[in-house]
């Protein structure tokens, strides 16, 4: 459009100076008459006429561009605003991203003060380009993490089976429920003193066992990775088969008092590359 608009103002000095040139060479008196000077003066009105159309279709152009410029600028502060927020709520605020930094600013077009140039502008729309690509591989390298700090929550051992309820017994030495005699307990029993309630996975992973176990009576079995493994015993009923997936706080099964209890409860077990743990410790556990 430029392009054009140039060509038509450098074109029209170079038509009247031709068509001057003409009137000096030829001698021909009769083309200096009223008629030709008044065409010669239409030209050159329908000439101006068709330069302020197009100088108006350029500015209006122009106009269009820095309202799309400046659109462009707004989405790109919220999305500024967005990445502070989630670096903010992620602990990610350590100068590892940095969503702070000011956006391009540039003006829209002028009334009556000096227009925005064409360098000006093509400079502008260079940065905001650059500023863009920025914040893109920031906010992608941002969902990564989250992304892998999601799938750390979601295997990490933390919780408990039940909801509600209070633990019946704790995990080591006691006296044995049927002989009075002292023997290990090995992991904790958690009761709501009825049957029925539901028992949650306390992280996701994939069951490795889904029924009736010798002293367990219905027990569930959900390998974490990492040589964690998981144990929800005396159930009513089991809700999972064996290879499923299941996701952190998923119900796999309701309390009961199947195999070698005395009430309603739920016996968990934490087994740490093969070995039994306290569960104790994890209850409360925090990634950190």
């Amino acid at each position: 459009m430029k392009g054009l608009l140039s060509v038509c103002l450098l074109g029209a000095p170079v038509a009247l100076g031709y068509f001057g040139y003409q009137l000096a060479i030829s001698g021909n008196a009769s083309l200096l008459t009223e008629d030709a000077a008044r065409n010669w003066q239409q030209q050159l009105s329908l000439q101006e006429i068709e330069l302020e159309e197009l100088k108006q279709e350029s500015q209006r152009e122009l106009e269009a561009l820095s309202l799309r410029l400046a659109m462009m600028q707004a989405r790109l502060v919220r999305l500024d605003a967005m990445g502070e927020r989630i670096t903010r709520m992620s602990d990610f605020d350590n100068g590892e991203f940095d969503f702070s930094q000011p956006v391009v600013a540039v003006g829209g077009p002028a009334r009556g003060g000096s227009e925005f140039s064409e360098s000006g502008f093509l400079n502008a729309l260079d940065r905001l380009e650059r500023q863009l690509q920025d914040r893109q591989s920031q906010l992608q390298i941002l969902e990564d993490l989250l992304d892998d700090r999601k799938i750390q929550s979601e295997i990490f051992i933390a919780g408990r089976p039940i909801e509600q309820g209070w633990i019946a017994s704790r995990f080591g030495q006691r006296p044995d429920p049927f002989t009075g005699r002292m023997s290990f307990h090995a992991g904790l029993d958690f009761t709501t003193g009825r049957a029925g309630a539901e028992i949650s996975t306390v992280a996701s992973g994939v069951v490795t066992w889904s029924g009736p176990r010798s002293g367990y009576g219905l027990m569930v079995e959900v390998n974490h990775g990492s040589g964690y493994t998981t144990r929800y015993a005396h159930a009513e009923k089991l809700l999972v088969d064996v290879g499923d997936i299941v996701d952190k706080g998923q119900n796999i099964a309701l309390v009961g008092s199947t195999g070698r209890s005395t009430g309603p409860h739920v016996h968990f077990e934490v087994y740490k590359n093969g070995r039994v743990v306290d569960p104790a410790a994890y209850i409360h556990r925090t990634i950190r």
